[in-house]
């Protein structure tokens, strides 16, 4: 699970002067418009009254937020719940969503007053209460495929009154209102959803946009407007309807015959090339802003992992842009650092530290150690998509070419490559990762928070557990900017992880649709509102 690290008392001397306007008021519209104008869940300027189908690999876990803590899954609960806090597109900063206010009264107390008039798609009003019952169940049911983790900093949440929630955290934490704006942080019905176990998918029942009408497993999820939604998205479409594919190929083939409208995760590389070149066929290739980058990890309490020369020779070898060309035919990005492009103080700290592709650096780096050293790289054949193999199967030739390496690869089902590396059964292996939110603490705190790391890798080191409660206690941007450069050129000269590429958000579309590019942002949301089709 994800912990949050205590913080010193000098970090809480002022949190609440820096923090009280931190999230507090109203917020603009989705849509560019005035945010008191009346609400309208079935149309606006620019809108159809087209339902739009999205065509997608991405699996659901669950449509119960207790019970999701992947993109497939948050994708479907960001259109379907409120939260009390929301990223407006294009931005990545929290503003109020069922929330009227938001503001921390004390370092650990963050305070909301809800707006009036909100409902669930079935008509239950929404207050306070479901709020507090939403938090608790989320703690209390602790699936171990949901997001309760993001949830460890919460202590306790109150409802003194309908309109008002009080959450009370062990400690001060400036993030807060990010992991507000998560999967985790959606509002259920508490007179539906079960306190100690989930809700099936196919049952759910929100109060965003949208309300649920459909959902096969596997197969199909088909949404309609929300009549009883009373936030201020205006809708671009007249519903939307998510079909699952399991095979790249048969996504690729939808859409150029027409049977989705988008074809978003995770069409091959290959196939993004062919259907750049299919616009006299209907097909357009869009693309935006993208944070998620694939990662190796090493587990630091099994050999030859446990070797720091080792980390760094393997460090010193890879070459990120032949990975990058070979594997994903140049439609991913070199990375440098855990914390992506175009977030706040990225650095390129693994360029910083080793420069190019060095052999004889990485033999200095070894020593006398006895080369070629064995060691086993670890991958899942699906979860990552069809170019992960072509990936680690690069990675294994530059180690071995090198002749100081000698590797293995071994894979098995995503279900069990979970359970198996969170058991720190894999001295080294392949992951990836999406945003839970748009802050770089999100890429820093879930691997090197001194609790062994969200993958459990054994690493721990005092200086990051400190320097992450200065940076989750802080709003000054100054010493933000020092912790976060301080982590980064930790990291690259201790290599737990060692980052390989960060991906852009790409689409397929057919003619006529739009609003896709308008989602594409660092928060990682698909929000499906902004689409629209002209029939």
């Amino acid at each position: 699970m994800r912990s949050r690290a205590w913080r010193s008392a000098a970090l809480a001397a002022g949190l609440v002067a820096s923090l009280g306007l931190t999230a507090c008021g109203g917020d603009d519209d989705d849509t560019g418009g005035d945010a008191a104008a009346t609400p309208q869940a079935s149309g606006g300027a620019g809108s159809s009254t087209e339902s739009v189908v999205l065509g997608t690999t991405d699996t659901v876990t669950s449509t119960d937020p207790a019970g999701a803590y992947d993109l497939g899954s948050w994708t479907l609960i960001y259109n379907l719940y409120q939260n009390l806090m929301k990223i407006q597109p294009g931005s990545a900063t929290p503003v109020p969503d069922a929330a009227e206010s938001c503001d921390f009264t004390s370092p650990t107390v963050y305070t909301c007053k809800l707006k009036s008039g909100l409902k669930f798609s079935n008509g239950s009003d929404l207050t306070s209460e479901d709020v507090k019952a939403s938090f608790d169940r989320m703690v209390a049911i602790e699936d171990d495929s949901g997001p309760s983790s993001l949830f460890a900093n919460l202590k306790s949440t109150a409802a003194p009154d309908p309109a008002t929630v009080t959450m009370t955290l062990n400690n001060p934490d400036a993030t807060w209102p990010f992991v507000l704006t998560t999967g985790a942080g959606a509002i259920v019905d508490s007179e539906v959803y079960p306190a100690d176990e989930l809700l099936p998918s196919d049952q759910a029942v929100g109060s965003g946009p949208y309300k649920l009408s459909t959902f096969t497993s596997g197969q199909q999820a088909v949404f309609e407007p929300n009549e009883s939604y009373a936030g201020d998205i205006e809708l671009k479409n007249n519903g939307f309807i998510v079909q699952y594919y399991t095979e790249a190929s048969a996504l690729k083939l939808a859409i150029e015959e027409g049977d989705v409208d988008v074809a978003y995760r995770s069409l091959a590389p290959t196939d993004i090339e062919d259907l750049r070149g299919e616009s006299d066929q209907g097909v357009q290739v869009v693309e935006g802003n993208g944070t998620e980058i694939r990662y190796l990890t090493f587990q630091v309490n099994q050999a030859p992992s446990d070797n720091k020369a080792v980390r760094q020779a393997i460090a010193q070898l890879i070459d990120r842009q032949a990975i990058a060309d070979q594997a994903y035919d140049g439609t991913v990005t070199p990375l440098y650092s855990m914390i992506p492009q175009g977030l706040d103080f990225h650095t390129e700290a693994f360029q910083e530290k080793y420069g190019e592709p060095d052999v004889e650096k990485a033999k200095a780096l070894l020593g006398g150690a006895s080369t070629p050293v064995d060691i086993t790289l670890w991958y899942t054949p699906t979860h990552y998509g069809p170019n992960a193999a072509d990936e680690i199967t690069e990675i294994q030739r530059q180690l071995e070419e090198s002749g100081l390496f000698k590797v293995t690869i071994e894979n098995t089902e995503w279900q069990q490559y979970q359970t198996d590396y969170k058991a720190g059964t894999y001295p080294l292996y392949q992951l990836g990762w999406f945003p839970d939110f748009p802050d770089p603490d999100n890429y820093s705190a879930p691997f090197l928070d001194g609790k062994g790391g969200y993958f459990n890798n054994g690493y721990e080191n005092p200086r990051l557990t400190e320097l992450i409660a200065q940076e989750q206690g802080s709003t000054e941007e100054s010493e933000r900017q020092a912790a976060f450069e301080e982590i980064q050129k930790i990291t690259a000269e201790d290599v737990p992880v060692l980052p390989i590429w960060q991906g852009k958000q790409i689409a397929a579309v057919r003619d006529g649709v739009t609003g896709v590019q308008d989602t594409f942002d660092p928060s990682f949301t698909f929000r499906f509102w902004l689409v629209s089709k002209q029939g």
